[in-house]
């Protein structure tokens, strides 16, 4: 399978309700070890809560492991935040993190609304009152799922798949993007050049997500070029349709399977869905992968790639171990990263 075929497959395995059974194989990268030359709190540090409230797909105990891990070596104190959005629930913590929220667990739910409207309006006036939020939204169907909150701070988000060919790398997958300061894409701000030149971000890598819009003041960390496209994501009634043919494929071979004498594999299991239908693409120029704000007397970063501040591994059946994240070799993920939470945090 080449490899611009295959993310498109990961990406789907996302869906839940239709490929649920299908995560197990995608996961943190345990073998890899974040290492925080200077931490940025000797102890104590800042609160910081990640979201696992709204059918998360990246929490700190699971896809979202080695960022929390990272936080706790750079000493911040972190934990899940369990709880509906409220004025109390929210004061327990300086910056929230809400990464790929869901509106539910099936094909029918999954790309609803994640926050209901109160919710929306107690976080609102958290950030307003000088809280910190970094939210992040990926590819279908998790842009769905978060615009409403995403637009309480004016960012719009594509909700599809985003691909630039001036930020793809030769050979690699045409959604993995490389934001650098030789291509001009990489924007201005507090968070690319950190404390000092140790902390300068010279290179983010994404790994397949959508675009967002850049409000007035807002500053775009992550430009995407004139040639940028976004994918739009599937309607209800072709996901319904791929679905289906999905389940045509399990059936499929557990029927060879039992013909055979053998029992249900791995490969039934994680069969993929495929995408099909119409591809239908709209110009992404002037929009962004990540974006940086002030709201009221708070701070507000919104990304729309989550595995860039993770360190994941994808394994398919039959196919090499996908590598996604701040354990790709050559960029400066891991540094953003920290130059994020630095920022929200206010250490500058």
């Amino acid at each position: 399978m080449r490899a611009t075929n295959r993310i498109v497959i990961v990406s789907l395995l996302l869906v839940a309700g239709v490929a649920t059974d299908a995560r197990a194989q995608q996961g943190p990268d345990t073998a890899w070890v974040p290492n925080v030359a200077r931490p940025a709190y000797a102890g104590g540090g800042p609160r910081v809560g990640i979201d696992e409230a709204h059918h998360n797909f990246h929490t700190a105990s699971g896809n979202y492991r080695p960022f929390a891990t990272l936080l706790a070596r750079d000493g911040y104190r972190v934990a899940a935040s369990t709880q509906p959005f409220t004025r109390a629930s929210l004061f327990a913590f300086d910056v929230l993190v809400i990464a790929n929220a869901r509106g539910g667990a099936t094909l029918e739910t999954v790309a609803e609304p994640a926050f209901t409207a109160a919710e929306r309006a107690a976080l609102r006036d958290w950030v307003r009152g000088g809280g910190s939020l970094l939210l992040v939204a990926d590819h279908f169907p998790f842009g769905a799922a978060t615009e409403a909150l995403s637009l309480e701070f004016g960012v719009g988000m594509s909700k599809g798949y985003t691909f630039d060919s001036t930020a793809t790398a030769r050979d690699q997958n045409p959604s993995f993007l490389r934001f650098t300061r030789e291509n001009g894409l990489l924007g201005r701000h507090a968070i690319m050049d950190g404390r000092d030149a140790a902390e300068r971000v010279s290179i983010v890598q994404t790994f397949t997500g959508q675009s967002l819009t850049v409000p007035a003041g807002a500053a775009a960390l992550l430009r995407l070029s004139p040639t940028a496209r976004d994918r739009e994501p599937p309607t209800r009634e072709e996901l319904q349709a791929q679905a289906a043919a999905r389940q045509r494929m399990v059936d499929s071979l557990r029927a060879a399977l039992r013909a055979g004498g053998g029992r249900d594999s791995t490969l039934v299991r994680a069969a993929p869905m495929q995408l099909t239908g119409p591809q239908r693409f709209t110009s992404a120029a002037g929009r962004a992968q990540g974006v940086a704000l002030a709201f009221g007397a708070g701070r507000v970063v919104v990304l729309g790639e989550a595995a860039m501040l993770s360190a994941q591994v994808v394994d398919l059946p039959g196919q090499p171990t996908i590598h996604m994240g701040m354990n790709i070799p050559g960029t400066d993920d891991q540094q953003f990263a920290l130059n994020v939470m630095h920022w929200l945090s206010r250490l500058y």
